[in-house]
């Protein structure tokens, strides 16, 4: 048996009156998770008259949601993706059907007194849809975004450039920065996973990724691997992890089940775990990243269930867990009846101290570098954080 203190995790999901009701989430059949969670605020595609728009809550404000509540509504079509800022809390990317991406500041008390309609920033450049942002890890205020136009764009959005252009050779699913930025992992509609660099825009690596029909996903874990999710040509639900050296054949590929519904990846490179969402499912399954043999590995750990299919996902940063409860995860659950669950992940311990050994030193709210050193060619590693100090 192989030892691990993650190997009895635990998931629970908070009284419906501890969770968000009564919001119209958007009835979009474009694979994305629709919500986005940081230690202030959760955000949650919704349906909008005349254009696309989304719904911003301070984490506090539980309970049932008026039907006329205000929300960031300046985009001209569906809003697709949205992307918390991991450097300022209250900023927030949207990428929308209208081919744009916006940056929003949100007040800090989160509550809009009308619809926020005016951005930012607002990027232009793509000439189809945009599906997927992701910003970067260490360097403030750069973001990637991926459009159904084929090209990738880094923007620097204190200027509201395009500083790197990337044409690929499909359509770009998912993408996924190294830990320093340095790097980003890519899966697209050719059934192929690739690895670039963020500076130049180059290839680094590519290989086969699933080839089933439907989207793939990805994450850049820590130690060089890349961990994908998919559908094999059977339609069975699968996952693999990669070398980023080497993406010709996979160290590990698994298959899951048979639902038809796209798996989002969420890691904790703190503790090395990957939980699997189910789109249309309503199973969370996770796995810890470990080693075999001298080989890097996936172990399953456990799988949280319930009765009700989920829409949608948010993953909530370390920084703002109960450590207190041993809580090492918080997913944030979208309902087609329009409820957003908050699901909390926690270790059972006997002791009520503060448990060090579950909460290393994790990824704090101050960039590593600024946009301009990280475009000149500089990388960094993410600021760390004591948890402990915080309490």
């Amino acid at each position: 048996m192989r030892n691990s203190k993650f190997r009895h995790v635990f998931g629970k999901a908070l009284r419906r009156e501890q969770c968000y009701d009564n919001i119209r989430i958007t009835r979009s059949s474009w694979d994305a998770a629709y919500c986005a969670v940081n230690p202030k605020f959760v955000a949650v595609v919704t349906e909008a008259a005349g254009g696309g728009a989304f719904l911003v809550l301070p984490l506090s404000k539980v309970g049932r949601i008026e039907r006329d509540c205000p929300l960031v509504a300046g985009h001209r079509d569906s809003v697709l993706d949205i992307a918390w800022c991991p450097h300022d809390d209250n900023l927030i990317a949207s990428s929308s059907e209208d081919c744009t991406i916006k940056v929003w500041e949100i007040p800090d008390e989160g509550i809009l007194k009308e619809n926020l309609t005016e951005s930012m920033v607002d990027l232009e450049g793509h000439t189809k849809r945009v599906g997927h942002i992701v910003w970067h890890p260490t360097a403030q205020h750069v973001l990637l975004s991926a459009g159904c136009d084929n090209f990738i764009y880094i923007w620097d959005v204190g200027t509201g450039t395009a500083m790197i252009e990337i044409q690929t050779n499909d359509q770009p699913y998912c993408a996924s920065f190294n830990l320093d930025g340095s790097k980003f992992a890519l899966t697209c509609k050719d059934k192929k996973l690739y690895v670039y660099d963020s500076h130049t825009g180059k290839v680094l690596q590519e290989g086969d990724s699933h080839n089933g029909a439907k989207q793939s996903r990805c994450i850049y874990l820590k130690n060089g691997l890349v961990f994908t999710t998919g559908f094999s040509k059977r339609s069975d639900r699968r996952y693999t992890l990669h070398d980023e050296n080497d993406l010709s054949k996979p160290l590990v590929e698994q298959d899951i089940d048979k639902t038809n519904g796209v798996i989002f990846p969420f890691y904790d490179p703190d503790v090395n775990m990957v939980y699997l969402c189910g789109k249309g499912d309503s199973s969370i399954r996770y796995y810890e990243i470990g080693e075999l043999n001298g080989k890097p590995n996936v172990f399953y750990l456990e799988m949280y269930q319930s009765k009700d299919p989920q829409k949608g996902f948010g993953f909530m940063p370390k920084r703002a867990l109960n450590v207190n409860s041993c809580e090492i995860a918080r997913i944030y659950k979208l309902h087609n009846s329009g409820l957003c669950e908050a699901i909390p992940f926690t270790v059972p311990r006997k002791s009520d101290l503060f448990q060090e050994d579950l909460y290393p030193d994790t990824v704090g709210d101050t960039p590593a570098i600024t946009a301009e050193e990280f475009f000149s060619g500089k990388n960094a590693e993410p600021l760390l954080v004591s948890i402990v100090e915080r309490l």
